[in-house]
């Protein structure tokens, strides 16, 4: 893929695994009893929802360009994106082997996106 279509790619992976931290934080600010009102009211909710949408969009114009079978394992990175940015940001553990499973993840995308 070129080098523009890869960044917009990993672009892409890098705002799913963003909305990933952001309903995490969405479903910590909602009440124990929920209500549509709780729902409609949680800005995390919604700044999730709007980026996802956003992302979403980004992704149909990716596949647009790209072929689905160089352009999807890119996706996988999330499994590592992810763990890390709850770490950095939410205080979650990030135990070796997840990182050693990010590895193998990196090196699996690596082998999957050359054509």
């Amino acid at each position: 893929m070129p080098l523009i279509l890869t960044l917009q790619t990993l672009a892409c992976v890098i705002c799913i695994s963003i909305g990933q931290l952001l309903f995490k934080k969405a479903a910590a600010a909602l009440p124990e009893t929920l209500s549509l009102m709780a729902l409609v009211t949680n800005g995390w909710l919604i700044a999730s929802l709007a980026l996802y949408g956003f992302t979403t969009l980004g992704w149909v114009w990716v596949l647009r360009h790209a072929p689905l079978h160089l352009a999807y394992p890119f996706m996988g990175l999330a499994f590592l994106i992810v763990p890390t940015l709850a770490w950095a940001f939410l205080g979650e553990p990030l135990h070796w082997r997840t990182l050693a499973g990010g590895v193998l993840i990196m090196a699996g995308v690596a082998l999957a996106s050359t054509s």
